[in-house]
């Protein structure tokens, strides 16, 4: 299974619009959801990379760029609670 950027980008637009009025407590639920997401990503990332599909130095990116995608959300969640 593979991600896309422009499905993590637009997941992350749903995520900001649908929680733009919320209070302290859906920041938090919010903020959970984007490690959960993460944490999903970081556990595809690495049976890829041990299923050979990609490299070594293609999981680190992939990493890298999920890493910059949760802190992207998360700036997003924090701006509009």
């Amino acid at each position: 299974m593979k991600f896309t950027k422009t499905a993590l980008v637009a997941s992350a637009a749903a995520m900001s619009l649908g929680l733009a009025a919320c209070d302290s407590p859906a920041e938090n639920q919010a903020e959970d959801e984007i490690e959960a997401m993460e944490d999903v990503r970081d556990a595809q990332v690495d049976q890829m990379e041990e299923a050979g599909e990609i490299t070594e130095d293609q999981a680190d990116a992939m990493d890298d760029q999920t890493d910059a995608m949760e802190e992207q959300m998360e700036d997003q969640v924090d701006q509009t609670m």
